[in-house]
């Protein structure tokens, strides 16, 4: 590799790991390229997987500021980039290493800091972005409606107690 593909490969791998909200070290020994294609597959479209060469990935690493791979780049490595949701990603993998040991998840980085591969487990048992922003939203729904009932209560009461009021004086009058 010539020495300005070497410094293109380094730019180009600082810029990814900047723009990824997390990235993820792997070990791919042993997997075929088959079993790559389908690892990509289940990662979707927001994350990229990329074989890397460990001293230009040292090189970019730290030039972005990422320290979380110091020592953990040897083997064949690879990087899954996520652009979007982490939880996504980290399911893909853990569920992709379970039927193929060959994949070791080494540790990551997300939002600039480290993480091990037992939070990446951790990170995959949590529910989805979307499934989470649900039960949020529907949490603050029955809030809202108790909150309704709350101030609504006092009117409703007063309305029944002068109709009450308002009988009484008729069937007194009558």
């Amino acid at each position: 590799m010539l020495r300005q593909d070497k410094a293109a490969a380094v730019a180009d791998l600082a810029e990814k790991f900047r723009q990824s909200s997390a990235a993820v070290l792997t070990e791919y020994r042993g997997l075929t390229v088959t079993e790559l294609a389908e690892l990509r597959t289940a990662l979707g479209s927001d994350t990229k997987y990329t074989v890397v060469k460990n001293t230009l990935t040292q090189l970019a690493a730290q030039e972005a500021g990422v320290e979380a791979f110091e020592g953990q780049l040897n083997g064949p490595s690879a990087i899954a980039f996520v652009e979007s949701d982490p939880v996504a990603a980290s399911k893909g993998l853990r569920d992709f290493a379970k039927s193929n040991p060959n994949l070791v998840i080494k540790g990551g980085v997300m939002d600039g800091r480290p993480i091990t591969a037992g939070d990446i487990n951790k990170l995959a048992d949590l529910e989805s972005r979307e499934v989470l922003l649900s039960k949020a939203a529907g949490a603050m729904k029955a809030k809202l409606n108790q909150a309704a009932q709350v101030f609504s209560a006092p009117a409703s009461k007063a309305v029944r107690t002068i109709e009450a009021l308002r009988e009484k004086q008729d069937n007194a009058a009558a």
